[in-house]
């Protein structure tokens, strides 16, 4: 499998590869604020972990991610925090710009980052389970 990132500098004509973490997002109400006092005191247990790709030419930023299918359901929150799979879906969305806080570059592609990340995604198991098979591992794999 080809891939997708070298730690080389700088090279002209790559995508650039980046992680991001982001707050868990929870049910609104007490949930919602206990998730958001949590992040805001870098608890880094309680983020969400993507990869995000910049092309090289002018185009969207996209963010390749591994999450519960309906994350914010609190039924499926216990089932997973007891280490229950649970259905997990694997994303990929527009950005029109890099997140600010908690993004960093860690690379560039060898190859088409983009090609490379759809392949591995049709590879991916989607059974979720936290701390076995969750973001975190589908962020450190991303070949």
């Amino acid at each position: 499998m080809a891939s997708l990132f070298s730690n080389s500098p700088m090279v002209r004509g790559r995508d650039e590869v980046y992680v991001a973490a982001m707050p868990l997002r929870a049910t609104k109400g007490p949930p919602q604020l206990l998730m958001s006092a949590a992040y805001s005191l870098n608890f880094w247990d309680l983020q969400h972990f993507m990869v995000i790709i910049k092309p090289y030419s002018p185009s969207q930023v996209l963010v390749y991610d591994f999450q519960p299918k309906d994350p914010e359901d609190i039924y499926v929150a216990l089932a997973a925090l007891y280490g229950r799979a649970v259905p997990g879906a694997v994303l990929v969305r527009k950005l029109q710009k890099l997140p600010r806080n908690k993004c960093w570059l860690v690379g560039y592609s060898t190859e088409d980052a983009m090609e490379i990340a759809s392949e591995f995604n049709k590879k991916w198991e989607t059974n979720l389970r936290i701390g076995l098979h969750d973001c975190r591992d589908y962020t450190n794999i991303l070949p």
